[in-house]
């Protein structure tokens, strides 16, 4: 890729004409939101009818269950609450407090819960586990002995979907915006890379911006536009009751909302003139995937495009495992069920956010009722401050490879996804298929080796290698819970003490590389980030991509291999898009990766391994820390980086994707003298961790800046204006910090994302942690308030309150003699 996506600025944001496609609740919660910030030039089309227009927000159950292990869902789903408990319609609440309750039939569910009540304190969300019998006394029709305890969010509860929508689309009619039903869109004009308008059968609207929020439509929309949606329509079942002749109306109406997700089920109840009854919606059944191009249209459906007709046999077993739960449905049976059509990704995340290959086409989509709301708020901000507020990395639509767009990775994926909605889904665990897809050209070495691999944007990143368990003999690991065992071998503590004490190596492949140059590049990325580039070539410099506001967007190491010729070390395909968005003429920026690889040389022996096979000088004095290098290793030509991020001598060794496998039988063979290692990414963690050094999408994000980050070093105001210069304000003033946290048992072990309570009070979270093999116990980061080192603290792990402190950063080597040796 080079120039393809650079077009003009768009216009004036408080002239723009916005076209929003799609009047379900996002669409119209959009709408509110764009007009709140002075958009009056807002249109919405519809094909259906309003207000239930017949997508997926016409027929949905609107559980609002806010918890999640995503803390940016946790984000949008309590301002979806916030928003719609001060909405109602003709006297009709738009949404009801009435709780949710998850209750436990497994000792891993229980265990489970007590994980997600800690997710709950660290996202700030009001929640508790419950005794069975408590939980019998919110839920009476609960089996009192098949349940093991619950968790209560009391905040949580039910929102009307087609109500909120009438309400957010009154207060945006009210600012200016137009709704139009029954206008099907035909076509999306575009002209140099830019939307310009959107043609229904009803007319041509001009548009300086379109927004998708078609839903399970949004892959038609795209086609349109000749933009991917990776996202697939996929039915799911729900059923009500007959009347329940043991439940009144006022006790159901008290009933907090259930999930069952040991059966992957939820419950909710209705009432009507003639009584109680429970809704039953089921993920249990195997997907159902749905054509989007193929649902009929409005008046062509029997009930609606996004009602399906009920198939029995799927639900079944649903049936008999909700009987089981709650015995009384015994005497009762399924009045009316459907098949509900509506949207899973590949990850399971919406899609938000500008497309890559049309400028001013944005997506707002694969979102569901519970974070309806704050998901059009992040894409409202994005479209008028150029920002969201909150992070949602996670929630761009450009973060996926090329890889992951097909249609077979789409659909495989995303029906994945649909299986595991309710599934006890570990941090690290990943898609078993379709794998391998990206693979290092040391690949086969490293199966040969017993390489155990995880899955990491497509690529196949080996963790440890089997071939390694011999040297954890005589090695002191203390014994893992079963939930930090998993994915986890004590093989890693063998690597990080072979590339503490030897040398190890390590594919370096995965990361994200682009080359900058033309004869303006180096004013281009002086402009765009934080640091100090205009340095000789064979420089290698740390630095940040900043926001407008001064978040951080990513950080890179950019190495000047010539005077217009730079290598970039990247973290997500949005890094790319950021910097062609922004790139002039005179530069092309190229995303290098697939054709290239590279290997860590690392540990206190590698200049010993390296040194034999170049002709080069490697020695500290001529190729010195964070310098650049092209030369050649054995027969191999290589850009040589010096830089370490596990804290030890070494170098990163980058070739031609061709010569890769050379490289890596070069270094392996000249290494055996050294007893070398080839390590894994358990090994890498920890390593990392005990140095203090930051991954960018975990330890930090756009909602923090340098300072707050720990990262002020890789600043430097006074070169010169660039990105997000100007926001980001007096380094002392900081009030929150990246904060290094150690256990202070030996044997104690967290993940991330468990709350840290500070004074028995919850007052931040764990963003990355692991075990610390040289310094003997778990290091955790955390975002936390300003605290001195020393200051006691806990990390709540499955309800238990691990001792910590703070401690001084790093951990290991704060004199840097292991790296300039």
């Amino acid at each position: 890729m080079s120039h393809e996506i650079r077009t003009a600025p768009a216009p004036d944001p408080a002239h723009a004409r916005v076209v929003v496609i799609g009047a379900g609740i996002v669409g119209c919660a959009l709408a509110d939101e764009l007009t709140a910030r002075g958009w009056a030039h807002v249109t919405v089309v519809e094909q259906g009818p309003l207000p239930a227009p017949g997508g997926s927000s016409s027929h949905a159950p609107g559980l609002v269950f806010r918890t999640n292990a995503s803390r940016t869902m946790t984000a949008f789903a309590a301002y979806t609450v916030d928003t719609l408990r001060g909405l109602s319609v003709d006297g009709k609440p738009c949404f009801r407090a009435v709780g949710g309750l998850e209750v436990a039939t497994t000792p891993e569910r229980w265990a489970d819960l007590h994980r997600k009540v800690g997710l709950a304190a660290a996202w700030g969300v009001r929640g508790e586990l419950l005794t069975a019998h408590r939980c019998r006394a919110l839920w009476p029709p609960l089996d009192g002995e098949m349940v093991l305890g619950g968790f209560h969010t009391p905040d949580d509860g039910l929102a009307d979907a087609v109500l909120a929508s009438r309400a957010l689309q009154a207060r945006a009619q009210a600012r200016g915006a137009r709704f139009l039903a029954r206008h099907t869109v035909t076509d999306i004009e575009r002209e140099d890379g830019r939307v310009t308008a959107v043609v229904t059968d009803r007319g041509s609207f001009p548009a300086d911006a379109v927004v998708s929020a078609a839903g399970f439509w949004g892959p038609v929309i795209g086609r349109m536009a000749g933009v991917s949606v990776p996202l697939l329509p996929l039915a799911h079942q729900y059923a009500t009751t007959a009347p329940l002749a043991g439940l009144t109306a006022r006790a159901a109406a008290a009933l907090p909302i259930l999930r069952h997700q040991d059966r992957d089920l939820y419950f909710r109840a209705h009432t009507d003139a003639d009584g109680a009854r429970l809704g039953i919606g089921s993920y249990a059944h195997r997907p159902l995937p749905v054509d989007p191009f193929a649902v009929p249209a409005y008046d062509e459906a029997p009930v609606m495009p996004s009602s399906l007709a009920f198939t029995p046999q799927d639900f079944a077993p649903s049936w008999a495992d909700a009987t089981a739960l709650l015995p009384e449905l015994a005497y009762s049976s399924v009045a009316h069920g459907f098949n509900g059509v509506f949207s899973f990704t590949p990850d399971g995340m919406p899609l938000l956010g500008e497309s890559r290959e049309l400028r001013g086409f944005w997506l707002a989509e694969a979102v569901w009722v519970t974070h309806s709301a704050g998901a059009a708020r992040a894409v409202a901000e994005w479209m008028t401050d150029g920002r969201p507020s909150l992070d949602v990395h996670a929630c761009d639509v450009r973060r996926f490879e090329d890889v992951q767009l097909t249609p077979p990775y789409i659909e495989e994926r995303s029906a994945r996804s649909f299986v595991e909605v309710y599934d006890v889904v570990h941090p690290l665990q990943p898609m078993e298929r379709p794998r391998p897809l990206r693979t290092s050209p040391f690949h086969v070495r490293q199966r040969e080796l017993g390489a155990y691999f995880l899955e990491g944007g497509g690529w196949e990143r080996p963790h440890w290698y089997e071939t390694n368990a011999p040297l954890v003999d005589g090695l002191h690991i203390p014994v893992r819970d079963a939930w930090s065992a998993r994915y986890w071998s004590p093989i890693a503590a063998a690597e990080a003490k072979a590339t503490r004490e030897r040398v190890a190596l390590y594919d370096m492949t995965p990361l994200r590389r682009l080359e900058v140059t033309g004869r303006g590049a180096l004013a281009f990325l002086q402009r765009m980030t934080t640091n100090q580039l205009e340095k000789k070539p064979g420089s290698v410099t740390y630095t940040l991509l900043l926001d407008g506001a001064g978040g951080i967007r990513s950080d890179l190491t950019v190495a000047r291999l010539a005077p217009d010729r730079f290598q970039v070390g990247a973290n997500s395909p949005a890094d790319l898009d950021w910097l062609l968005a922004h790139a002039p003429d005179s530069v092309t920026v190229r995303d290098i990766t697939s054709g290239t690889c590279c290997v860590g040389v690392w540990g206190p022996l590698a200049r010993e391994l390296v040194q034999p096979l170049t002709r080069d000088d490697f020695s500290h004095t001529a190729f010195g820390y964070f310098r650049a290098r092209e030369t050649v290793v054995g027969n191999v030509p290589v850009t040589a980086l010096r830089l370490s991020y596990v804290g030890e001598l070494g170098w990163e060794l980058y070739t031609s994707a061709d010569l890769g496998l050379r490289l890596w039988d070069t270094l392996w063979e000249a290494g055996q003298r050294l007893d070398v290692v080839a390590a894994g990414r358990s090994a890498f963690e920890s390593l990392r961790l005990e140095k203090g050094y930051r991954a960018w999408g975990r330890d930090m994000t756009a909602e923090h800046t340098p300072y707050e980050a720990g990262l002020g070093f890789a600043v430097r105001p006074g070169k010169g204006e660039f990105m997000g210069r100007a926001a980001l304000g007096d380094p002392a003033a900081v009030k929150r910090r990246l904060t290094c946290l150690t256990l202070d048992s030996r044997s104690a072990v967290v993940l991330g994302s468990e709350p840290v309570l500070v004074d028995g009070v919850p007052a931040g979270y764990v963003t990355s942690a692991a075990y610390g093999y040289t310094i003997g116990r778990c290091v955790a980061y955390a975002w936390l308030p300003v605290l001195a080192p020393g200051t006691p603290v806990h990390v709540e792990y499955f309800g238990e309150k691990v001792p910590a402190t703070v401690a001084e950063e790093p951990l290991f080597d704060p004199r840097m003699a292991h790296l300039l040796r």
